[in-house]
């Protein structure tokens, strides 16, 4: 079975980086400009997904909230994206369920390894 993501980012550019890495990975990805797109999405559920921690509209830790906040999705693991790493902003996306935080620029590999990573303890 094809694990699904959903990958949220308010660059374009962004979102082509991961979806197409992810896709060569063989993963099922659909993509999402902002926190409120991405729920709209949210209907058929997803394995993983990987938010921007900085989005006009809604921001990823209020993505990730809402996301948790359904009873069908507590357990759906999300990785945030961000150029920020303060650790009082990483201790609050953990405490609403934010399974790991992802550093921009992206190092494919390391990327690849971590999504492998929680998409196989999630099966």
């Amino acid at each position: 079975m094809t694990m699904r993501i959903l990958a949220v980012d308010d660059s374009k550019t962004m979102r082509n980086i991961v979806s197409f890495t992810l896709e060569r990975a063989g993963y099922n990805v659909t993509v999402a400009a902002d926190g409120v797109e991405a729920l709209k999405c949210m209907d058929d559920g997803f394995d993983l997904i990987i938010a921007d921690f900085n989005m006009p509209n809604m921001d990823g830790l209020e993505l990730a909230r809402r996301i948790k906040g359904h009873e069908q999705f507590k357990n759906t693991p999300i990785l945030m994206l961000s150029t920020e790493f303060d650790d009082a902003l990483k201790t609050r996306a953990r405490d609403l369920g934010v399974t790991g935080w992802v550093k921009k620029p992206l190092v494919k590999s390391t990327f690849l390894e971590l999504v492998n990573k929680v998409c196989a303890a999630h099966l």
